[in-house]
């Protein structure tokens, strides 16, 4: 084998390091944003789902965050501590734990409402490209899915 054999090692011809790179930087652009409402990005996720639902298993907010329950437990833990949500042990089925967004957690909705605006206003991509950007990502997203 000669050196050109081993260029596609270069991390300049992958595709998997600008991706790792460019999720890196848009999570630390909502990090300040994030630290005023006392929410880590992870937890911002999950409480997206929840300002959306209201109430859902931990099972099907996994799913939706593509998140085990091992990543998803101490996430729910830690909002459940600071009174954004509560946890319940179905009584029917026990492997069932729907979490519910309480008050004070519905309450972060306003605030957070305002973040997305300022997170894409220093990405620095236009409404078409944040959009076909989006839909890619999906896509990507989605085959693995379709793989499995």
């Amino acid at each position: 084998m000669n050196h050109s054999d081993f260029d596609i090692l270069k991390l300049q011809n992958q595709l998997c390091f600008p991706l790792y790179a460019a999720s890196r930087e848009v999570v630390k652009k909502y990090r300040p944003h994030l630290d005023a409402l006392g929410l880590t990005y992870t937890q911002y996720i999950t409480m997206m789902v929840l300002w959306e639902h209201r109430e859902i298993t931990v099972k099907a907010l996994g799913e939706q965050l593509l998140l085990d329950s091992g990543t998803l437990t101490p996430v729910l833990k830690s909002l459940e501590s600071k009174g954004f949500v509560n946890r319940k042990r179905s009584t029917v089925d026990e492997r069932l734990v729907t979490v519910t967004l309480t008050e004070s957690g519905e309450g972060l909705k306003v605030a957070a409402a305002r973040i997305p605006a300022k997170v894409a206003s220093c990405i620095g991509l236009e409404p078409q490209e944040a959009a076909q950007l989006y839909t890619l990502l999906y896509k990507v997203l989605n085959t693995d899915k379709t793989q499995n």
